[in-house]
């Protein structure tokens, strides 16, 4: 019977980490960056909506 070597991870090269870090980096930026918009957004709507409020105490 003849044993079979168990696989050794292959050891990944700097280039390759790196690119892995970039694109983590990436994604973490568009998910920070679309979380700002989305507050900023709702920031804006519920000023807006302030400010289209009907004063009563202007006539119609």
């Amino acid at each position: 019977m003849s044993e079979e070597k168990p696989a050794t991870p292959r050891k990944r090269t700097s280039n390759e980490k790196e690119d892995r870090l970039k694109a983590a980096l990436r994604a973490n930026l568009r998910r920070r960056k679309a979380a700002a918009r989305k507050q900023t957004d709702s920031e804006q709507d519920a000023s807006s909506a302030q400010e289209t409020e009907i004063d009563p105490k202007l006539p119609k």
